[in-house]
């Protein structure tokens, strides 16, 4: 791989920081955590303590004030290690932001605070069982009721959902507004009427805490709106980019550490008398990865320096999630069959990140409502 020069010094040292964490606090639980379908709200803790949450939001709500590289560092290091149970990035590169852009001064100081020591878990319910990539089409209300809005509806797949104690929900203040009629309204859990919803089995990502969430006559406070009412969908494309930016971070990242296991891999199985690697199809098949791979860092890496300047726009992320997603499940896969049957077995990280990397090309977005986006932009 090409030398990269997005990282200064500092950036290094944190990073190494995040790996030792990872390291000492995640890696020897992530099987365990597999099992339970969540990770242990102590990692969150302990990730609160070395500033690995929300290092962005700026110092006087208790954070860094850091520039967002330090967030791509703590979701890269994440992804090298496959550690896909962990819901840092989700906290703080989605939920954090929406609260830091157009939240109020008393919602900063109440809810920011807690967010980065890690003692409340954020999440934001966007998904419900008919709507998913289509947005517009929440059902989820929220009616005015005096000085309180009183929620009804239900919400699916749902990143840190079961943990969450702090849940941005997307729902109808008006719904007959359209995408005008859209807000965002901050749930706690424990509030009456919201509850939660099983742990959803998934094909991969198995400790990744994802779950159902209900409300029923949910009555929030109307402080907890989040900007203005009827700007949720605006605030919601507004904070995708970096969304689908911090997808195709994961994707690179995970992608280049599942190649360079495969290549010591092929280097010690023998097939026939002599290593894997000794095959010309393997030379081949390798040295294409490698090169694919090289590309597309480049590329992420531009988007990267785009976004640090204010300057990345919606169809160049939308490409990026595109492009990065759908190369990282053809790394992985072409990875699975250089291991042949052992490729297969879970135990091997090759099969995990196999399993957990085909939801990429889902979630933030479909990759074809990232095609609609790329084509409206060249078409007009």
């Amino acid at each position: 791989m090409i030398p990269r020069t997005l990282f200064s010094d500092e950036h290094e040292i944190f990073r190494a920081t995040v790996g030792r964490l990872l390291d000492e606090e995640c890696v020897p639980h992530h099987e365990s955590w597999e099992e339970q379908g969540h990770i242990d709200r102590a990692a969150w803790l302990k990730a609160g303590e070395q500033g690995l949450l929300c290092p962005t939001v700026p110092e006087e709500y208790g954070g860094l004030g850091t520039d967002f590289l330090y967030n791509v560092v703590v979701d890269e290091e994440i992804a090298r290690r496959g550690l896909s149970g962990i819901g840092w990035g989700l906290h703080s590169d989605i939920v954090a932001p929406y609260i830091v852009n157009y939240g109020s001064a008393e919602m900063k100081r109440r809810f920011l605070p807690k967010m980065i020591s890690g003692e409340m878990i954020g999440a934001i319910a966007m998904t419900e069982p008919g709507a998913g990539s289509d947005l517009q089409g929440v059902k989820t209300t929220a009616v005015r009721d005096g000085d309180h809005y009183v929620i009804n509806g239900s919400k699916t797949f749902i990143t840190n959902g079961y943990l969450a104690d702090l849940v941005i929900v997307v729902a109808k203040t008006d719904p007959a507004g359209g995408a005008k009629g859209t807000s965002l309204i901050l749930v706690e859990a424990g509030t009456p009427g919201f509850s939660k919803g099983r742990k959803l089995k998934k094909v991969g990502m198995k400790a990744q805490d994802t779950s159902e969430l209900f409300f029923e006559d949910v009555r929030v406070p109307c402080a907890n709106l989040i900007g203005e009412e009827g700007m949720g969908f605006v605030y919601l494309m507004q904070e995708l980019p970096q969304e689908r930016l911090t997808v195709g971070i994961s994707a690179v990242a995970g992608a280049e550490a599942i190649l360079a296991q495969t290549v010591a891999y092929v280097k010690e199985r023998k097939a026939f008398g002599k290593p894997v690697a000794a095959f010309q199809n393997s030379q081949f098949k390798l040295a294409e990865m490698d090169s694919e791979l090289t590309a597309m860092r480049v590329f992420i890496d531009r988007c990267i320096e785009l976004h640090l300047q204010g300057k990345l726009d919606v169809p160049t992320v939308a490409k990026s999630k595109l492009l990065s997603t759908d190369l990282q499940c053809k790394i992985i896969d072409e990875c699975v069959q250089l291991h042949g049957g052992y490729g297969y077995m879970w135990e091997y990280p090759v099969a995990r990140a196999w399993a957990d990397a085909r939801v990429q090309r889902i979630y933030a977005g479909t990759n074809e409502v990232m095609k609609v986006i790329i084509s409206r932009a060249l078409l007009g």
